[in-house]
């Protein structure tokens, strides 16, 4: 019989990332025409907001109807050159020096490392591969003819997030009660207790509640610090594709929920 090993998932935004690993994508969008000035300038004030408080359940929901309308007829490989490019110099200094050193901690102790992530697949799966993770789980754009259709294959956030990390468990034989999980969010609870060992990292005022009811650990990551500093990348290129689409759809979306409850 095989025995069953352990690993430990990160969450990537607020836990790995100082900041939302999509929404930073605004500019490059822009400068590549993908999206026009006003979606910048809701970027902006988004990322904003998001530093502050984060999104809530519905502000997800939201965008994610925002992701579905956005890139509809998107060319992949002008979104993939455009990502590719941009991905170090916008997401490689954004990486808390707390979460390298607990990852190294991980693996020193024999634990496969797995990122989790709302965040597409496709910008989940290199920053993972920086980070020197085993595995990573992201949300799903569908292709039809070179282009994005709109529609999500899988979209990881929430229950998914849970079901998605059970999956894995079973195809490589990992003991869930024995593994770690990390995450800032109470949307994340499903991936929490997952797990036999949640911790809390950088949370939310209902994450933190819940934490301290639980006796859960409660972690603050404060310094970022450049990837390239602490890992080198593997050697394949990297491909990023369909993801990054998310930067502007959360910020589109983020903002038109903060601002319409303000005009309330």
């Amino acid at each position: 019989m095989t025995e069953l090993r352990a690993a430990a998932f990160f969450d990537l935004d607020k836990t790995v990332i100082a900041k939302s690993s999509t929404l930073a994508f605004s500019r490059p969008f822009f400068r590549n025409g993908l999206i026009n000035r006003r979606a910048v300038l809701k970027g902006a004030y988004a990322q904003f907001v998001f530093a502050v408080s984060g999104a809530d359940a519905d502000q997800v929901e939201r965008i994610r109807a925002h992701l579905t309308a956005l890139c509809n007829g998107w060319d992949v490989q002008q979104v993939r050159a455009i990502v590719e490019e941009t991905l170090h110099d916008i997401v490689d200094p954004l990486v808390y020096a707390e979460a390298t050193e607990l990852v190294a901690e991980h693996k020193e102790e024999g634990r496969d490392i797995v990122v989790v992530s709302a965040s597409g697949a496709e910008i989940v799966t290199p920053i993972s591969e920086m980070l020197g993770a085993t595995h990573s789980i992201g949300t799903r754009m569908v292709e039809v003819n070179g282009k994005y259709s709109g529609e999500i294959d899988f979209y990881c956030y929430g229950d998914n997030k849970a079901t998605a990390m059970k999956e894995l468990a079973a195809e490589h034989g990992y003991d869930l009660a024995a593994s770690h999980a990390y995450s800032d969010s109470i949307t994340d609870l499903p991936m929490l207790e997952a797990v036999g060992h949640p911790t809390v990292v950088n949370p939310d005022r209902g994450l933190r509640v819940l934490a301290l009811e639980r006796g859960w650990p409660v972690l603050e990551f404060t310094k970022p610090v450049s990837l390239r500093s602490r890992f080198q990348p593997s050697g394949t290129a990297v491909a990023v594709t369909a993801i990054s689409l998310g930067a502007i759809a959360t910020a589109g979306a983020t903002w038109y929920g903060i601002h319409r409850r303000r005009k309330r």
